[in-house]
Protein backbone atom coordinates (compact mmCIF):
# COMPACT_ATOMS: atom_id res chain seq x y z
CA UNK A 1 0.00 0.00 0.00
CA UNK A 2 1.67 3.32 -0.93
CA UNK A 3 2.07 5.81 1.52
CA UNK A 4 0.35 9.09 1.88
CA UNK A 5 2.02 12.07 1.40
CA UNK A 6 2.79 15.01 3.97
CA UNK A 7 3.77 17.97 2.60
CA UNK A 8 5.94 20.60 4.80
CA UNK A 9 5.53 23.88 4.50
CA UNK A 10 8.21 25.24 6.99
CA UNK A 11 7.25 28.92 8.70
CA UNK A 12 10.92 29.54 10.24
CA UNK A 13 11.78 32.70 8.45
CA UNK A 14 8.08 33.81 8.58
CA UNK A 15 6.23 32.84 12.40
CA UNK A 16 9.46 31.46 13.52
CA UNK A 17 11.24 34.34 13.22
CA UNK A 18 8.73 36.68 14.66
CA UNK A 19 9.91 35.91 18.18
CA UNK A 20 11.04 38.89 20.02
CA UNK A 21 14.91 39.25 19.70
CA UNK A 22 15.77 36.77 16.94
CA UNK A 23 15.32 38.80 13.21
CA UNK A 24 17.18 37.76 10.89
CA UNK A 25 18.90 39.92 8.21
CA UNK A 26 18.50 38.93 4.42
CA UNK A 27 21.67 36.98 4.43
CA UNK A 28 21.50 34.99 7.25
CA UNK A 29 17.67 34.49 5.70
CA UNK A 30 19.11 33.16 2.60
CA UNK A 31 21.40 30.72 4.43
CA UNK A 32 18.43 29.38 6.27
CA UNK A 33 16.61 28.90 2.81
CA UNK A 34 18.93 27.19 1.68
CA UNK A 35 19.38 24.66 4.83
CA UNK A 36 15.55 24.22 4.58
CA UNK A 37 16.09 23.49 0.89
CA UNK A 38 18.60 20.95 1.82
CA UNK A 39 16.56 19.36 4.06
CA UNK A 40 13.56 18.57 1.69
CA UNK A 41 10.84 21.26 3.24
CA UNK A 42 8.07 21.70 0.28
CA UNK A 43 7.38 25.03 0.96
CA UNK A 44 9.31 27.88 2.65
CA UNK A 45 7.24 30.56 3.74
CA UNK A 46 9.53 33.40 3.15
CA UNK A 47 7.94 36.59 4.72
CA UNK A 48 5.25 39.09 5.06
CA UNK A 49 6.61 41.00 2.20
CA UNK A 50 4.11 44.00 3.09
CA UNK A 51 5.27 44.31 6.70
CA UNK A 52 8.43 46.11 5.87
CA UNK A 53 11.52 46.61 3.38
CA UNK A 54 13.32 44.17 5.15
CA UNK A 55 10.80 41.59 4.31
CA UNK A 56 9.98 42.44 0.66
CA UNK A 57 13.44 42.49 0.02
CA UNK A 58 14.00 38.94 1.70
CA UNK A 59 11.12 37.36 -0.32
CA UNK A 60 12.81 39.06 -3.51
CA UNK A 61 16.45 37.01 -2.63
CA UNK A 62 15.35 33.61 -1.32
CA UNK A 63 13.27 33.30 -4.41
CA UNK A 64 16.12 33.49 -6.53
CA UNK A 65 18.51 31.30 -3.99
CA UNK A 66 16.05 28.17 -4.04
CA UNK A 67 14.66 26.06 -6.57
CA UNK A 68 12.96 23.30 -5.67
CA UNK A 69 10.81 24.43 -2.70
CA UNK A 70 7.18 26.65 -3.62
CA UNK A 71 8.09 30.46 -2.31
CA UNK A 72 5.45 32.10 -0.06
CA UNK A 73 4.74 35.10 0.81
CA UNK A 74 2.41 35.83 3.53
CA UNK A 75 -0.59 38.53 3.20
CA UNK A 76 -4.26 40.09 4.90
CA UNK A 77 -7.22 40.00 2.89
CA UNK A 78 -6.17 43.31 1.81
CA UNK A 79 -5.11 44.66 -2.00
CA UNK A 80 -2.54 46.12 -1.38
CA UNK A 81 -0.55 43.04 0.44
CA UNK A 82 -1.62 40.97 -2.31
CA UNK A 83 -0.05 43.45 -5.17
CA UNK A 84 3.43 43.97 -2.81
CA UNK A 85 3.47 40.10 -2.38
CA UNK A 86 3.03 39.28 -5.92
CA UNK A 87 5.43 42.04 -6.60
CA UNK A 88 8.26 40.05 -3.96
CA UNK A 89 7.76 36.69 -5.30
CA UNK A 90 7.98 37.64 -9.45
CA UNK A 91 11.68 35.83 -9.12
CA UNK A 92 10.05 32.36 -7.50
CA UNK A 93 10.09 29.38 -9.54
CA UNK A 94 6.59 28.45 -8.02
CA UNK A 95 5.07 31.30 -6.61
CA UNK A 96 2.78 30.95 -3.42
CA UNK A 97 0.37 34.07 -2.19
CA UNK A 98 -1.14 32.87 1.04
CA UNK A 99 -3.84 34.88 1.86
CA UNK A 100 -6.72 35.51 4.78
CA UNK A 101 -8.79 36.39 7.70
CA UNK A 102 -10.48 35.86 11.14
CA UNK A 103 -13.43 33.34 11.42
CA UNK A 104 -14.06 33.22 14.76
CA UNK A 105 -16.02 34.97 17.15
CA UNK A 106 -13.82 37.18 18.65
CA UNK A 107 -11.96 38.12 15.00
CA UNK A 108 -15.35 38.56 13.45
CA UNK A 109 -17.03 41.04 16.06
CA UNK A 110 -13.78 41.88 18.34
CA UNK A 111 -11.08 42.33 15.51
CA UNK A 112 -12.60 42.80 12.51
CA UNK A 113 -16.24 44.52 13.41
CA UNK A 114 -17.44 42.82 10.40
CA UNK A 115 -20.08 40.33 10.41
CA UNK A 116 -19.76 36.23 9.06
CA UNK A 117 -21.12 37.65 5.68
CA UNK A 118 -19.14 39.72 4.82
CA UNK A 119 -15.82 38.05 6.28
CA UNK A 120 -16.91 35.03 3.53
CA UNK A 121 -17.16 37.94 0.79
CA UNK A 122 -13.75 39.84 1.64
CA UNK A 123 -11.80 36.24 1.63
CA UNK A 124 -13.19 35.28 -1.67
CA UNK A 125 -12.50 38.58 -3.35
CA UNK A 126 -9.09 38.50 -2.09
CA UNK A 127 -7.95 34.75 -3.38
CA UNK A 128 -9.59 35.60 -6.78
CA UNK A 129 -7.32 38.51 -6.98
CA UNK A 130 -4.27 36.76 -5.28
CA UNK A 131 -5.11 33.99 -7.91
CA UNK A 132 -4.84 36.76 -10.63
CA UNK A 133 -1.33 37.03 -9.67
CA UNK A 134 -0.30 33.22 -9.22
CA UNK A 135 -1.93 29.58 -9.53
CA UNK A 136 -1.21 28.39 -6.13
CA UNK A 137 -3.04 30.41 -3.30
CA UNK A 138 -3.39 29.19 -0.11
CA UNK A 139 -6.36 30.60 2.08
CA UNK A 140 -5.85 30.64 6.46
CA UNK A 141 -8.96 31.08 8.44
CA UNK A 142 -7.37 32.49 11.21
CA UNK A 143 -8.61 31.79 14.85
CA UNK A 144 -10.00 28.10 12.92
CA UNK A 145 -8.93 26.59 16.60
CA UNK A 146 -11.91 28.58 17.93
CA UNK A 147 -13.90 28.78 15.25
CA UNK A 148 -17.70 27.50 14.80
CA UNK A 149 -17.48 24.25 12.34
CA UNK A 150 -20.54 24.76 10.35
CA UNK A 151 -19.47 28.44 9.76
CA UNK A 152 -15.88 27.19 9.14
CA UNK A 153 -17.21 25.21 6.51
CA UNK A 154 -18.91 27.48 4.57
CA UNK A 155 -15.77 29.76 4.48
CA UNK A 156 -13.61 26.98 2.99
CA UNK A 157 -15.91 25.79 0.26
CA UNK A 158 -16.22 29.63 -0.63
CA UNK A 159 -12.91 29.86 -0.68
CA UNK A 160 -12.33 26.51 -2.87
CA UNK A 161 -14.62 28.47 -5.08
CA UNK A 162 -12.66 31.24 -5.34
CA UNK A 163 -9.43 29.46 -6.61
CA UNK A 164 -7.46 28.31 -3.56
CA UNK A 165 -5.22 25.40 -3.52
CA UNK A 166 -4.71 25.05 -0.14
CA UNK A 167 -6.78 25.83 3.30
CA UNK A 168 -4.97 26.57 5.91
CA UNK A 169 -6.82 25.77 9.09
CA UNK A 170 -4.67 27.41 12.22
CA UNK A 171 -5.18 26.94 16.31
CA UNK A 172 -3.99 30.22 16.24
CA UNK A 173 -4.30 30.70 20.18
CA UNK A 174 -3.55 26.91 20.86
CA UNK A 175 -6.44 26.22 22.43
CA UNK A 176 -7.82 23.24 20.93
CA UNK A 177 -7.29 19.31 22.38
CA UNK A 178 -5.81 17.28 19.85
CA UNK A 179 -9.67 15.36 19.45
CA UNK A 180 -11.07 18.60 19.10
CA UNK A 181 -8.60 19.63 16.80
CA UNK A 182 -8.61 16.11 14.52
CA UNK A 183 -12.21 16.30 14.81
CA UNK A 184 -12.26 19.81 12.81
CA UNK A 185 -10.62 18.80 10.00
CA UNK A 186 -12.09 15.73 9.42
CA UNK A 187 -15.72 17.61 9.87
CA UNK A 188 -14.48 20.11 6.95
CA UNK A 189 -13.03 16.63 4.82
CA UNK A 190 -16.72 14.84 5.91
CA UNK A 191 -18.97 18.36 4.82
CA UNK A 192 -17.27 20.35 2.31
CA UNK A 193 -18.14 19.66 -1.21
CA UNK A 194 -15.57 20.38 -3.19
CA UNK A 195 -13.04 19.41 -0.57
CA UNK A 196 -11.53 17.04 -3.35
CA UNK A 197 -10.07 20.08 -5.08
CA UNK A 198 -7.90 21.50 -2.11
CA UNK A 199 -5.26 20.37 0.52
CA UNK A 200 -6.26 20.77 4.15
CA UNK A 201 -2.78 22.15 5.94
CA UNK A 202 -2.75 22.42 9.51
CA UNK A 203 -0.78 25.34 11.73
CA UNK A 204 -0.86 25.05 15.03
CA UNK A 205 0.43 27.41 18.14
CA UNK A 206 1.80 25.45 21.11
CA UNK A 207 0.41 27.79 23.72
CA UNK A 208 -1.04 24.85 25.69
CA UNK A 209 1.61 22.15 24.73
CA UNK A 210 -0.09 20.84 22.40
CA UNK A 211 1.07 21.73 18.84
CA UNK A 212 2.82 18.61 17.82
CA UNK A 213 -0.10 16.29 19.09
CA UNK A 214 -2.85 18.61 17.40
CA UNK A 215 -0.66 18.45 14.20
CA UNK A 216 -0.73 15.04 14.74
CA UNK A 217 -4.64 14.42 14.93
CA UNK A 218 -5.10 16.61 12.15
CA UNK A 219 -3.01 14.55 10.04
CA UNK A 220 -4.24 11.17 10.98
CA UNK A 221 -8.15 13.17 10.57
CA UNK A 222 -6.94 14.35 6.64
CA UNK A 223 -4.64 16.84 6.62
CA UNK A 224 -1.98 16.44 3.94
CA UNK A 225 -0.28 19.97 4.63
CA UNK A 226 1.54 20.79 8.16
CA UNK A 227 2.76 23.94 8.85
CA UNK A 228 5.91 24.01 10.97
CA UNK A 229 8.99 25.55 12.08
CA UNK A 230 12.82 24.29 13.31
CA UNK A 231 13.19 24.11 16.67
CA UNK A 232 9.09 24.79 16.98
CA UNK A 233 9.94 28.76 17.36
CA UNK A 234 7.34 31.00 16.84
CA UNK A 235 5.04 33.67 18.23
CA UNK A 236 4.64 33.18 22.03
CA UNK A 237 4.76 29.64 23.03
CA UNK A 238 6.18 28.91 19.59
CA UNK A 239 4.50 26.86 16.76
CA UNK A 240 4.73 23.02 15.75
CA UNK A 241 8.04 21.38 15.28
CA UNK A 242 9.23 20.14 12.12
CA UNK A 243 11.83 17.56 13.48
CA UNK A 244 8.61 16.04 15.84
CA UNK A 245 6.48 15.47 13.58
CA UNK A 246 8.36 14.33 10.78
CA UNK A 247 10.06 12.11 13.28
CA UNK A 248 7.03 10.23 14.54
CA UNK A 249 5.74 10.07 10.99
CA UNK A 250 8.85 7.87 10.63
CA UNK A 251 8.86 6.06 14.18
CA UNK A 252 4.88 5.18 13.64
CA UNK A 253 5.14 3.24 10.54
CA UNK A 254 1.41 2.33 11.04
CA UNK A 255 0.48 5.78 10.40
CA UNK A 256 1.64 4.93 6.12
CA UNK A 257 3.00 8.58 5.91
CA UNK A 258 5.71 9.82 4.15
CA UNK A 259 7.08 13.32 3.71
CA UNK A 260 10.07 14.78 1.83
CA UNK A 261 12.55 15.62 4.45
CA UNK A 262 15.78 14.02 4.34
CA UNK A 263 16.04 13.75 8.73
CA UNK A 264 19.59 13.59 8.34
CA UNK A 265 19.90 16.85 7.78
CA UNK A 266 17.28 17.58 10.69
CA UNK A 267 19.84 18.21 13.44
CA UNK A 268 22.56 20.53 11.20
CA UNK A 269 19.52 22.60 10.39
CA UNK A 270 18.10 23.05 14.25
CA UNK A 271 21.85 24.35 15.21
CA UNK A 272 22.20 26.61 12.19
CA UNK A 273 18.64 27.80 13.34
CA UNK A 274 19.29 28.67 17.10
CA UNK A 275 23.05 29.80 15.86
CA UNK A 276 22.00 32.22 13.86
CA UNK A 277 18.53 33.18 15.58
CA UNK A 278 20.40 33.69 18.79
CA UNK A 279 18.08 31.19 20.43
CA UNK A 280 19.56 28.23 22.85
CA UNK A 281 17.32 24.91 22.19
CA UNK A 282 16.00 23.68 25.35
CA UNK A 283 18.13 21.20 26.60
CA UNK A 284 15.74 18.38 27.04
CA UNK A 285 14.04 19.53 23.97
CA UNK A 286 12.29 16.50 21.42
CA UNK A 287 14.51 15.13 18.96
CA UNK A 288 16.69 17.91 18.64
CA UNK A 289 17.96 18.66 22.57
CA UNK A 290 21.06 18.20 24.18
CA UNK A 291 19.77 15.43 26.53
CA UNK A 292 17.47 13.90 23.90
CA UNK A 293 20.41 10.74 23.00
CA UNK A 294 21.89 11.46 26.61
CA UNK A 295 21.91 8.82 29.13
CA UNK A 296 22.71 9.26 32.64
CA UNK A 297 20.67 7.16 34.95
CA UNK A 298 22.91 3.41 35.77
CA UNK A 299 19.25 1.25 34.77
CA UNK A 300 19.07 3.45 31.14
CA UNK A 301 22.80 3.50 30.35
CA UNK A 302 22.90 -0.31 31.16
CA UNK A 303 19.78 -0.96 29.15
CA UNK A 304 21.48 0.89 26.31
CA UNK A 305 24.71 -0.94 26.31
CA UNK A 306 22.86 -3.80 26.13
CA UNK A 307 20.97 -2.86 23.32
CA UNK A 308 19.66 0.91 22.05
CA UNK A 309 16.38 0.20 21.46
CA UNK A 310 15.44 -0.36 25.55
CA UNK A 311 15.47 3.12 25.83
CA UNK A 312 15.77 4.94 22.45
CA UNK A 313 12.77 4.63 19.97
CA UNK A 314 15.14 6.76 17.26
CA UNK A 315 18.68 5.78 16.48
CA UNK A 316 20.37 9.21 16.84
CA UNK A 317 22.19 8.81 13.37
CA UNK A 318 18.92 8.93 11.72
CA UNK A 319 18.96 13.15 12.85
CA UNK A 320 22.18 13.54 11.99
CA UNK A 321 23.48 12.89 15.63
CA UNK A 322 26.58 11.09 15.74
CA UNK A 323 25.77 8.97 18.92
CA UNK A 324 24.19 8.61 21.91
CA UNK A 325 26.05 9.96 25.03
CA UNK A 326 26.49 8.33 28.38
CA UNK A 327 26.77 10.75 30.94
CA UNK A 328 28.62 9.85 33.74
CA UNK A 329 27.21 11.50 37.18
CA UNK A 330 26.24 9.68 40.78
CA UNK A 331 23.47 7.92 39.31
CA UNK A 332 25.34 5.65 36.75
CA UNK A 333 26.14 2.73 37.03
CA UNK A 334 29.34 -0.27 36.88
CA UNK A 335 28.07 -0.84 33.09
CA UNK A 336 28.71 2.68 32.04
CA UNK A 337 31.89 3.45 33.74
CA UNK A 338 33.02 0.33 32.26
CA UNK A 339 32.40 1.55 28.82
CA UNK A 340 33.60 4.69 29.11
CA UNK A 341 36.98 3.28 30.54
CA UNK A 342 36.81 0.84 27.47
CA UNK A 343 36.54 3.87 24.99
CA UNK A 344 39.62 5.17 26.49
CA UNK A 345 41.60 1.96 26.41
CA UNK A 346 41.31 0.52 29.61
CA UNK A 347 40.27 -2.65 30.97
CA UNK A 348 40.03 -4.02 34.55
CA UNK A 349 39.11 -7.14 36.12
CA UNK A 350 36.17 -7.37 38.38
CA UNK A 351 37.53 -6.78 41.81
CA UNK A 352 39.62 -3.56 40.19
CA UNK A 353 36.52 -1.78 38.74
CA UNK A 354 34.32 -2.46 41.83
CA UNK A 355 37.34 -0.24 43.13
CA UNK A 356 37.05 2.25 40.67
CA UNK A 357 33.43 2.98 41.07
CA UNK A 358 33.51 3.61 44.51
CA UNK A 359 36.10 6.35 44.01
CA UNK A 360 33.95 7.17 41.38
CA UNK A 361 30.70 7.77 43.52
CA UNK A 362 32.31 9.46 45.83
CA UNK A 363 34.17 12.19 43.05
CA UNK A 364 30.57 11.92 40.95
CA UNK A 365 28.57 13.34 44.30
CA UNK A 366 30.74 16.14 44.46
CA UNK A 367 31.12 17.17 40.63
CA UNK A 368 28.20 17.55 38.09
CA UNK A 369 29.60 15.23 35.37
CA UNK A 370 32.31 13.23 35.38
CA UNK A 371 34.76 13.79 32.20
CA UNK A 372 37.00 12.18 30.75
CA UNK A 373 40.63 13.50 32.67
CA UNK A 374 38.89 12.53 35.75
CA UNK A 375 38.16 8.20 34.37
CA UNK A 376 42.29 8.68 33.31
CA UNK A 377 43.12 9.93 37.03
CA UNK A 378 40.52 7.09 38.51
CA UNK A 379 42.30 4.48 36.26
CA UNK A 380 45.71 5.35 37.85
CA UNK A 381 46.67 8.29 35.22
CA UNK A 382 48.10 10.50 37.96
CA UNK A 383 49.07 12.45 35.19
CA UNK A 384 46.89 13.10 31.92
CA UNK A 385 48.63 10.07 29.82
CA UNK A 386 48.65 12.69 26.82
CA UNK A 387 51.40 14.96 27.27
CA UNK A 388 50.50 18.59 26.94
CA UNK A 389 52.31 20.85 24.68
CA UNK A 390 49.97 23.44 23.90
CA UNK A 391 49.94 26.46 27.04
CA UNK A 392 49.11 30.10 26.86
CA UNK A 393 51.82 32.35 27.00
CA UNK A 394 49.90 36.08 26.46
CA UNK A 395 47.01 36.97 25.53
CA UNK A 396 45.95 40.92 24.81
CA UNK A 397 42.29 41.92 23.72
CA UNK A 398 41.15 44.73 22.75
CA UNK A 399 36.74 45.30 22.60
CA UNK A 400 34.34 47.24 23.65
CA UNK A 401 31.69 49.54 22.10
CA UNK A 402 32.14 50.67 18.71
CA UNK A 403 35.39 48.58 18.85
CA UNK A 404 35.53 45.58 16.71
CA UNK A 405 37.06 42.99 19.05
CA UNK A 406 40.62 42.02 18.15
CA UNK A 407 42.74 39.65 20.04
CA UNK A 408 46.49 38.91 19.83
CA UNK A 409 47.36 35.58 21.37
CA UNK A 410 50.83 33.58 21.91
CA UNK A 411 51.00 29.70 22.68
CA UNK A 412 53.98 27.56 23.92
CA UNK A 413 54.28 24.68 21.09
CA UNK A 414 56.39 22.50 21.88
CA UNK A 415 58.62 24.46 23.18
CA UNK A 416 58.07 27.47 20.77
CA UNK A 417 56.11 30.67 20.90
CA UNK A 418 53.34 31.12 18.19
CA UNK A 419 51.46 34.44 17.95
CA UNK A 420 48.70 35.38 15.95
CA UNK A 421 46.32 38.59 15.82
CA UNK A 422 42.62 37.72 14.73
CA UNK A 423 38.92 39.28 15.07
CA UNK A 424 36.01 38.14 16.00
CA UNK A 425 32.14 38.43 16.97
CA UNK A 426 33.26 39.20 20.37
CA UNK A 427 36.69 39.05 22.64
CA UNK A 428 36.48 35.15 22.91
CA UNK A 429 35.30 34.66 19.50
CA UNK A 430 38.56 36.79 18.58
CA UNK A 431 41.09 35.01 20.31
CA UNK A 432 39.98 31.37 19.69
CA UNK A 433 40.02 32.70 15.74
CA UNK A 434 43.89 33.32 16.84
CA UNK A 435 44.77 29.74 18.33
CA UNK A 436 42.92 28.26 15.24
CA UNK A 437 45.32 30.76 13.28
CA UNK A 438 48.36 29.29 15.16
CA UNK A 439 47.43 25.72 15.32
CA UNK A 440 46.12 25.35 11.61
CA UNK A 441 43.34 22.28 12.76
CA UNK A 442 39.77 22.52 11.48
CA UNK A 443 37.71 22.09 14.31
CA UNK A 444 33.82 22.77 15.69
CA UNK A 445 33.13 24.01 19.39
CA UNK A 446 29.96 21.78 20.20
CA UNK A 447 29.27 23.32 23.66
CA UNK A 448 31.14 26.34 25.80
CA UNK A 449 29.62 26.28 29.31
CA UNK A 450 30.51 29.22 31.47
CA UNK A 451 29.67 28.37 35.38
CA UNK A 452 30.44 31.26 38.27
CA UNK A 453 32.08 29.59 40.83
CA UNK A 454 31.62 32.08 43.81
CA UNK A 455 29.68 35.39 43.66
CA UNK A 456 30.18 39.67 42.71
CA UNK A 457 32.37 40.84 39.60
CA UNK A 458 35.29 39.43 41.10
CA UNK A 459 33.71 35.88 40.78
CA UNK A 460 35.88 32.50 39.47
CA UNK A 461 34.77 30.95 36.42
CA UNK A 462 34.85 27.83 35.21
CA UNK A 463 34.68 27.19 31.65
CA UNK A 464 34.28 23.56 29.89
CA UNK A 465 34.48 22.87 26.31
CA UNK A 466 33.65 20.58 24.13
CA UNK A 467 35.09 20.42 20.94
CA UNK A 468 34.98 18.09 17.65
CA UNK A 469 37.80 16.78 15.01
CA UNK A 470 37.10 13.77 13.08
CA UNK A 471 34.07 13.17 14.37
CA UNK A 472 36.00 13.02 17.88
CA UNK A 473 34.96 14.80 20.90
CA UNK A 474 37.46 16.23 23.03
CA UNK A 475 36.91 17.94 26.35
CA UNK A 476 38.96 21.16 27.95
CA UNK A 477 38.34 23.00 31.39
CA UNK A 478 40.06 26.14 32.97
CA UNK A 479 38.88 28.45 35.88
CA UNK A 480 40.16 31.92 36.06
CA UNK A 481 38.33 35.31 37.32
CA UNK A 482 39.40 36.39 33.76
CA UNK A 483 36.87 34.33 31.72
CA UNK A 484 37.87 35.40 28.26
CA UNK A 485 41.74 33.71 29.53
CA UNK A 486 39.79 31.09 30.88
CA UNK A 487 37.67 30.20 27.58
CA UNK A 488 41.38 30.44 25.84
CA UNK A 489 42.76 27.89 28.47
CA UNK A 490 39.82 25.42 27.76
CA UNK A 491 39.96 25.58 24.17
CA UNK A 492 43.59 24.64 24.25
CA UNK A 493 43.37 22.52 26.80
CA UNK A 494 41.09 20.60 24.78
CA UNK A 495 43.08 21.17 21.80
CA UNK A 496 46.32 20.01 23.15
CA UNK A 497 44.46 16.37 23.10
CA UNK A 498 44.52 16.97 18.69
CA UNK A 499 47.89 18.24 18.03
Amino acid sequence: MAKDRVYIFDTTLRDGEQVPGCQLNTIEKIEVAKALEELGVDVIEAGFPISSPGDFNSVIEISKAVTEPVICALTRAVKKDIEVAAESLKFAKRGRIHTGIGTSYYHIYHKLNSTPEEIIQRGAEAVRYAKSFVEDVEFYAEDAGRSDNKYLAQVVEAMIDAGATVINIPDTTGYTLPDEYGKKIKYLADHVSNIDKAILSTHCHNDLGMATANTMSGIINGARQVEVTINGIGERAGNTSLEEVVMIMKSRKHLNLTSNINPRKIYSTSRLVSTLMRMPVQPNKAIVGRNAFAHSSGIHQDGVLKRRENYEIINPKTVGITESSILLTARSGRAALKHRLGKLGYTFSKNALDKIYEDFVVLADSKKEIVDEDLKILAGAKERDIKRNLHLDKLQVLCGKGTSPVATVSIIWEGEIHTATSQGNGPVDASINAVKMILNKKVRIEEFLIQAITRGSDDMGKVHMQVENKSVLYYGFSASTDIVTASVEAFIDAMSQIV
